[in-house]
């Protein structure tokens, strides 16, 4: 399993745009990708699980991936969510 703590620096935080495009980002990979916000982890491949978060710019997460391409996943949301990917 591959963990990195990540800032969101999306200058809108994942709204509901934003939230579909990481979900996309996400379902690239074979592996199993969450996201953990305090004591709430969700599936970043799912949208509704993804919006219940409600994550602001700047706020800090864990991303979590388990899989055969978990550290190539980690990598992705991390570009995803540091907004050079968005």
């Amino acid at each position: 399993m591959t963990k990195r703590n990540v800032q969101i620096q999306l200058e809108n935080g994942l709204e509901a745009r934003p939230v579909a495009l990481l979900v996309q980002e996400a379902s690239k990979y074979e592996s199993r990708i969450y996201i953990q916000s305090g004591d709430r982890k969700v599936n970043a491949k799912s949208i509704m699980g993804m919006m219940t978060l409600g994550l602001e710019s700047g706020e800090a997460l864990m991303v979590s991936a388990e899989g055969s391409d978990e550290q190539a996943a980690v990598e992705g949301i991390e570009h995803f969510l540091s907004g050079k990917g968005a």
